[in-house]
């Protein structure tokens, strides 16, 4: 009998050896901020030391073999740190940043077709020239330009040049707290400016400098469009679904619906992703193993299903999260095919290797994170969940095989879903269950659709059926989103909490996997550790006493916070409009953790002339009102003027002595401009919440 020999993880997957120092480049790179000069030496010093080691004696190369690895990851540190710094557009001496000045003009072309949004038209752009005086600069970058409705002709379109003549505005984050980061999302795609322009704004001029396989792209996406709004109902919630289910196109979502599908865990139907090339893999696979010709041809099967896979990718737009998805699907195919002993992890590891050399910002992409975790879950653990439970019925062995699926991608997925949107869908099993079989016949119902268009009688037979399984799609989801408890909501969660679930999943699942008791110790560890943070979160939550000013466009947004309750002063509309809630003061309170509004708060007094909080001094003042003269000026903790209220600072510093004075976000900026002026010469400290964030006033 022959001895077993264990083969460790690390060695049937060897990829996965160099893809965590990338990993660990990259991120040391993007959070520290390395100088060129630094990384050069740091790779000389471990380059020269890896080619030295190979002129050692060979006993004195074997005693130094584990160092030898050692050397060879810390140069891919390194090298990954290059490869990050230099995907910084900010780098290159051509960026249009190092040639602009305020009065410059900016000679740019639009890089996409113009998305109609509620009160402007948006388009990416590439910055060609940059004029200072009449002296041209040649320049790179991107800049994001919104386009005001009355100022767009009819002939704006990909590739069109323009002229601007607008001072440039940075990408800034709101400020509030707990809020999305959008600076370092737009940053991540190498843009770090925004223009809104009115027509006095900007001018086109003759020329239109467009690229081929762009074009194709886009004309594309178009005409796919065109044919679903032309067939697929009225009802813009079934056009919607059918076009982000297609090509990923969510402009025209209901936003009511996309709540739905979030609450009820298969939001990732609308997010074209992995899973829908998957479900084209797993068909194609199907059919090709039955054609009698293919099936002995690898050569033949390999090169249709990728051909398919990256058509389909290409047909539908070339999203980016699709075209990571081919990438993915390209490498698993090719590993199954031609490396027969390749680990499914390390067809995985080199597709994520391939993609973060290509953009090492994908790092930190939502879609990136979740694809990749979702697949490693079903990879890792739907087999052992599938065996779990014996079912002799061949049809409810079926469904239980879909439901090991969804479960499988739960697990590896639901700690980072918790981390980025705070709820956790209950019902996901069930809607998984019926709407993922639905969702694939209407995928490839719309597929068929865009193929026979030009044959009309049956395109609208087609499209009349995609509409109905829309509709009963729809109505599934919204069915089960009704229920209180298909969601759980406000989960707190931050960075620690989450590696630490992480940490709990991966070693329960490693010690009913293996039986490895030291798996359960480091299980036990982790939930530890994790009740140890939310426990401290929990004590800090019954010490937080503090007034937020939220920056909130044109409105006015505070919360007087105690414990876990809070009580809001603002405008109506803030309550009654739900998303303007969700965007801005939902993730905020998340944040904070405030589980409870309050009418009033005891440690709250509105008195006719101030509003007491504890024993800070606060008047809140707007267009509506202003001060009460008084025989001497009072002194206050914060002065919060709003509604570009009619206030003259000289006059005011006579009836109050304010220790700062806030000027909210429903104040127009040159308004705030002049006030800040007078603070100056007034010698008043002063918080403009458009221009710096969220003002916070903490109390201990």
């Amino acid at each position: 009998m022959r001895p077993s020999f264990h083969i460790p993880f690390w060695k049937t997957a060897p990829i996965i050896r160099l893809l965590i120092p990338l990993v660990i480049g990259i991120v040391l790179q993007w959070y520290l901020q390395f100088n060129l000069t630094f990384i050069l030496f740091f790779i000389l010093c471990f380059g020269l030391a890896f080619l030295l080691v190979h002129f050692f004696t060979t006993a004195g190369m074997y005693y130094l073999r584990k160092f030898h690895g050692v050397i060879f990851s810390l140069l891919l540190v390194g090298m990954a740190s290059l490869l990050t710094w230099q995907k910084d557009s900010r780098r290159l001496s051509s960026w249009y940043g190092n040639f602009y000045r305020d009065s410059a003009v900016l000679l740019v072309k639009i890089n996409e077709p113009l998305v109609e949004k509620n009160k402007s038209y948006k388009a990416d752009a590439i910055v060609l020239a940059v004029i200072n005086n009449k002296q041209q600069h040649a320049a790179t970058g991107k800049l994001l330009l919104y386009f005001s409705k009355d100022s767009i002709p009819p002939a704006l379109q990909y590739g069109q040049i323009i002229l601007i003549k607008k001072t440039l505005q940075p990408i800034k984050n709101s400020g509030n707290p707990g809020a999305f980061n959008y600076e370092r999302y737009a940053a991540f795609q190498q843009i770090y400016h925004q223009l809104f322009l009115q027509p006095r704004d900007w001018e086109p001029t003759k020329e239109i400098a467009t690229n081929i396989f762009s074009s194709f792209l886009f004309k594309t996406r178009e005409h796919v469009l065109a044919v679903l709004q032309q067939y697929i109902g009225n009802s813009q919630k079934e056009l919607g679904i059918a076009e982000a289910l297609l090509i990923g196109y969510k402009e025209d979502l209901d936003k009511d619906i996309v709540q739905a599908y979030s609450n009820t865990g298969v939001v990732h139907i609308i997010a074209i992703s992995g899973l829908h090339l998957g479900l084209i893999y797993a068909v194609l696979l199907w059919i090709l193993n039955r054609l009698p010709l293919i099936k002995k041809s690898r050569h033949v099967k390999v090169i249709l299903l990728i051909s398919f896979l990256w058509l389909f990718s290409l047909l539908t737009g070339g999203a980016a999260s699709v075209l990571r998805s081919a990438v993915m699907f390209t490498v698993i195919v090719t590993g199954k095919y031609y490396f027969k002993q390749s680990s499914v992890y390390n067809s995985l590891s080199a597709s994520a290797f391939i993609l973060l050399c290509y953009n090492p910002y994908f790092l930190w992409d939502v879609g990136f994170q979740l694809s990749y975790l979702a697949v490693i879950g079903i990879v890792a653990l739907q087999q052992p969940i599938y065996r779990s439970v014996y079912i002799k019925n061949t049809w409810l062995q079926k469904i239980w095989q879909m439901m090991s699926v969804t479960i499988a991608a739960q697990i590896a997925a639901f700690p980072i879903c918790i981390y980025y949107f705070h709820q956790f869908p209950n019902m996901f099993l069930f809607t998984n269950l019926l709407v993922i079989p639905l969702s694939t016949v209407i995928l490839f119902g719309e597929i068929l659709l865009i193929v026979i268009a030009v044959i009309v009688p049956l395109a609208n037979y087609v499209g009349i059926i995609l509409t109905w399984l829309i509709r009963v799609m729809n109505t599934i989801i919204l069915f089960f989103s009704n229920f209180s408890w298909s969601v759980i909501d406000n989960i707190y969660a931050n960075i620690f909490t989450t590696w630490l679930l992480y940490g709990l999943v991966v070693f329960i699942c490693g010690y009913f996997l293996s039986k490895n008791k030291q798996m359960l110790k480091a299980a036990i560890l982790s939930l530890a550790g994790f009740v140890a943070f939310h426990t401290y979160a929990r004590i800090q939550l019954y010490q937080q006493r503090k007034m937020v000013v939220y920056n909130v466009t044109k409105h006015r947004a505070i919360d007087f916070i105690v414990n876990n309750k809070y009580v809001f002063v603002g405008d109506t509309v803030l309550k009654q409009n739900g998303l303007l809630q969700n965007f801005y003061l939902k993730p905020a309170r998340i944040a904070m953790q405030l589980t409870e509004i309050a009418n009033q708060l005891p440690a709250l007094k509105n008195n006719s002339f101030y509003w007491q909080f504890y024993d800070k001094k606060i008047i809140l003042i707007d267009s509506t009102g202003g001060f009460e003269t008084s025989d001497s000026a009072i002194s206050i903790d914060l002065l919060l003027i709003s509604r570009n209220a009619s206030v003259n600072l000289n006059e005011m510093i006579t009836v109050v002595k304010p220790a700062i004075i806030v000027f909210d976000a429903s104040n127009s900026l040159w308004k705030i401009e002049k006030w800040k002026k007078d603070c100056e010469e007034l010698h008043l400290r002063y918080h403009s919440v458009a221009e710096e964030g969220a003002f916070i006033l903490e109390l201990k």
